[in-house]
């Protein structure tokens, strides 16, 4: 579907790929709802799209919710389009992840990584794909990750969820397919945002490891690539040579990754080892 001057609502829209698409679909012409828990960022976010937009009655609408919340979801994309008019595309940006060992990590914690992650996702495509079928249009775009087909050494909140992600949106690509309706998922590599900045100050080593082979992309180039893959009706969104190659060996051969994440952990182990160790 072409997104100029269409109807979108962006989860996750106060930073990161969601704000950053949310600037490049209002500089399209877009009218844009953003939805997001803090409400002092959303105001922010809010200003930064409607400097993108090119008129001046250009609609940009900011929604406080919690995505994992299927009542506030609910609310939202009522109020949402009560304002702006049905939904043609829906990004499902909303997520976080907060690293540990899964012997450290607290239950609560994996279970809220699971209800935002994937719950998050589910619960706005419930709102408003239904709109969508009846009028035979629309598209949905989820954010999943590379942890999201590779499951990473301290990844035992956030990657059993993103694998979710996936899952739904290969079902969902199937269902709504005979419906007019697009679907696609994306899996970025690390990305320079706030909630990364948290997470690099929580991840064990063995994990900082394995993601330092990894370069951090920008969200502005992440969603340039996901609008682009929008447009083109593309259901895997796969940025970067390495995320590709990664994916398509993944599928083939997991021994490898295996082989490659074990002995990264095993080095951090020698490593601790040999720094404690006293002679």
């Amino acid at each position: 579907m072409r997104v100029d001057g269409c109807t979108a609502l962006v989860t996750g829209g106060s930073s990161g790929i969601g704000l950053a698409a949310a600037e490049l679909l209002a500089a399209r012409g877009a009218r844009v709802a953003l939805l997001a828990r803090d409400p002092e960022r959303l105001a922010v976010a809010v200003n930064a799209v409607r400097s993108h937009a090119t008129d001046a009655s250009q609609q940009v609408l900011a929604i406080s919710c919690d995505v994992s919340d299927r009542g506030q979801v609910v609310a939202a994309v009522r109020e949402a389009e009560a304002t702006l008019g049905p939904i043609d595309l829906l990004l499902n940006c909303a997520g976080y992840c907060t690293p540990g060992r899964f012997l450290e990590l607290s239950e609560d914690e994996v279970e809220r990584q699971i209800r935002v992650n994937l719950l998050g996702t589910i619960n706005p495509t419930r709102a408003v794909v239904l709109g969508m079928v009846k009028r035979g249009r629309g598209h949905i775009a989820n954010v999943a990750s590379m942890g999201g087909y590779l499951g990473v050494y301290g990844y035992s909140g956030y990657s059993p969820a993103k694998f979710g992600v996936m899952g739904f949106s290969e079902v969902l690509r199937s269902e709504m397919c005979p419906h007019g309706v697009g679907v696609s998922v994306m899996c970025p590599p690390n990305v320079e945002t706030p909630g990364y900045a948290r997470e690099m100050t929580l991840e064990p080593e063995e994990t900082a490891k394995i993601n330092g082979s990894v370069k951090a992309a920008s969200p502005q180039a992440m969603a340039r690539v996901l609008l682009r893959a929008i447009e083109r009706d593309r259901y895997y969104v796969l940025p970067g040579l390495v995320n590709k190659l990664a994916f398509r060996l993944k599928g083939l051969v997991p021994e490898v990754f295996f082989y490659l994440f074990d002995r990264d952990v095993a080095a951090v182990r020698r490593d601790t080892a040999g720094s404690n160790h006293v002679s």
